[in-house]
């Protein structure tokens, strides 16, 4: 092993422990606390550090390069305002479960406690927001911690790890050695599940009459959508997706009924209102999913396949737990299923509902929808693309109607609902997976959030398309405020105070247009695509007050899905 053995600074063993995990990239912002670090990195060349703008865009680049990559992200800040601008980002890869260690300098340990300069408790802060964390007060520590912090951040149940360097373990040496593995006493990810759990299962599903697979984001971490796909096209099991499920089951297959909850497909809620056998595989039912928990799915015997124990029974008690990795117990599941069972007469009910309500939208008026935008764009990359959306409107719009191929192609922030996260995000994609397009869209509310990193994008010469949906309204929120709080449009109109955006993104080198025509929007499109070495942008002026339908109100149910708006007037 390179330099085991040797004595190095605490900053030489940071970067040996890098190249162990072989990381690629690392997302980050030089300052005080950190300088050690950086005046090493000068001289690294195994890996390539990305200059960010802001330490929150970091940390959601990391996301974005975990999420396309199925790797861990790094992020590398300074102390103080550097480490607390990362908590956003960390409590958005918390919720979402996202694999990434964070890096953060901290004050000279005899000065730690006592308010010194840029000096915040950023292990006290991220505690309730990370997997784990830890303050390395001992350059002896330092190896064996950041193994460890890749070790929890990416086995079990994913999510973010905070590595807290005081200054002086950072110039502090000590003998490297890299452990070879790690036993962390308590911590026991369990990946197969229990043989007689998994054969009742199959007993349940072979008799069932109307069966549901609910996948969500754990079958994508864990690798599983294969095992997915032949065990619901052996079975001719109906697939519906939550948010961060979209992806896991190719989206333009019969079986699919796209995604489910609040603002799910009306076939896919009623699905879930009338099967008797629901099988959840790595999701946790959310309260978007959800509803009101008392009248969720009562008529079905479910079953729910985790990783993580705790959470099981913890929002919808269960009938069949089965702790496990998904993959893993999918692929044992098939091997019990010796008897298919016999859903003809279930797919066509589901056609019909299919039928009565489907996706739709005005497109005789001449106005540009975000709807329309969708479907071009899922038109024009054949639904290969990565599309990394930012949080609002335009993010349902695209979740129901942008037809997913392959897994690790929807890239949003889901148990947060952070905006600002596309443009970062997308960027950290680009460097996870330079082979494949990569697209940014955004509502003119999120865009502005983390807009800083369009210098990121253009330094770093990437090929990011970057779409921005201007209704000059934070339009979900005006949504609500329509629906549920008296027509109050209480600071949610953009539109006398957003920038030219054109102006903008042609103001940070970037090639930029905008279009209300429907009718330029293929040509906008193909232009964009054909351009493979900088980022291009587009915004499109959609129409103010559309609303997103279906839509279930928060805590209700099923039953009281809306389909179409209340107040027709308000169309304009």
């Amino acid at each position: 092993m390179k330099n085991s053995g040797q004595v190095l600074t605490g900053a030489d063993i940071f970067f040996e422990c890098l190249r162990q995990e072989k990381v690629e990239y690392v997302f980050g912002y030089p300052g005080g606390a950190v300088l050690k670090i950086y005046e090493h990195l000068y001289d690294v060349d195994f890996l390539k550090h990305i200059l960010v703008r802001h330490e929150q865009g970091a940390v959601h680049a990391a996301e974005g390069y975990a999420k396309a990559s199925g790797k861990v992200g790094v992020v590398l800040v300074t102390s103080g305002p550097g480490a607390t601008n990362t908590v956003t980002g960390i409590a958005d890869a918390y919720m979402d479960s996202v694999p990434i260690v964070v890096f953060t300098g901290q004050v000279s340990s005899h000065l730690i406690g006592n308010d010194a300069f840029q000096e915040a408790d950023i292990v006290g802060i991220t505690r309730p927001i990370t997997k784990h964390n830890f303050l390395v007060r001992d350059v002896k520590e330092l190896a064996a911690t950041i193994k460890k912090a890749f070790f929890i951040a990416s086995s079990g149940r994913p999510g973010p790890v905070v590595v807290d360097l005081p200054k002086d373990v950072i110039a502090a040496k000590c003998q490297f050695t890299y452990p070879e593995e790690v036993d962390l006493r308590g911590y026991k990810p369990n990946y197969k599940g229990h043989t007689n759990q998994i054969k009742k299962a199959a007993e349940v599903i072979s008799k069932a009459k109307r069966p549901l697979l609910y996948v969500g984001g754990g079958v994508i971490m864990s690798g599983s959508s294969e095992e997915l796909k032949i065990f619901a096209r052996e079975n001719k099991l109906p697939v519906t997706m939550t948010l961060q499920g979209l992806g896991a089951y190719p989206g333009t297959d019969e079986l699919s009924l796209g995604m489910l909850g609040m603002h799910g497909t009306y076939w896919a809620n009623r699905a879930v209102d009338s099967c008797d056998v629901l099988v959840s595989l790595g999701a946790r039912f959310d309260d978007r999913v959800t509803g009101k928990v008392d009248t969720f799915c009562t008529k079905a015997y479910k079953i729910h396949v985790d990783i993580d124990p705790t959470a099981i029974d913890k929002n919808v008690v269960v009938d069949l737990p089965i702790v496990g990795d998904v993959k893993h117990v999918l692929a044992e599941l098939a091997a019990e299923m010796t008897t298919k069972p016999d859903t003809s007469a279930w797919l066509a009910q589901i056609d019909e509902w299919r039928e009565e309500c489907p996706l739709s939208y005005e497109d005789k008026d001449g106005k540009l929808r975000t709807e329309f935008v969708i479907d071009r764009i899922c038109e024009k990359t054949n639904g290969d693309a990565v599309i990394v959306t930012d949080v609002g409107q335009h993010q349902m719009w695209t979740a129901q109607h942008y037809k997913y191929n392959n897994p690790r192609s929807n890239l949003t922030s889901g148990g947060l609902g952070t905006m600002g996260f596309s443009l970062p995000a997308s960027i950290g994609a680009a460097f996870a997976v330079p082979d494949r397009t990569v697209v940014s869209i955004s509502g003119d509310g999120g865009f502005q959030m983390n807009i800083q990193e369009l210098t990121t994008a253009v330094a770093n010469k990437l090929p990011i398309k970057i779409f921005i949906i201007n209704n000059s309204f934070l339009g979900m929120v005006r949504q609500w405020q329509e629906l549920f709080h008296a027509e109050k449009f209480s600071f949610t109109d953009l539109g006398a105070s957003n920038p030219d955006f054109v102006k903008v993104g042609e103001a940070f080198g970037i090639e930029s247009y905008s279009t209300s025509d429907p009718k330029e929007v293929d040509g906008l499109l193909d232009k964009a695509l054909a351009v493979k070495d900088r980022p291009v942008l587009i915004e499109f002026r959609v129409v103010k007050a559309d609303m997103v339908f279906p839509m279930i109100p928060s805590g209700a149910s099923i039953s009281d899905m809306m389909v179409k708006r209340l107040n027709p007037k308000r169309m304009t």
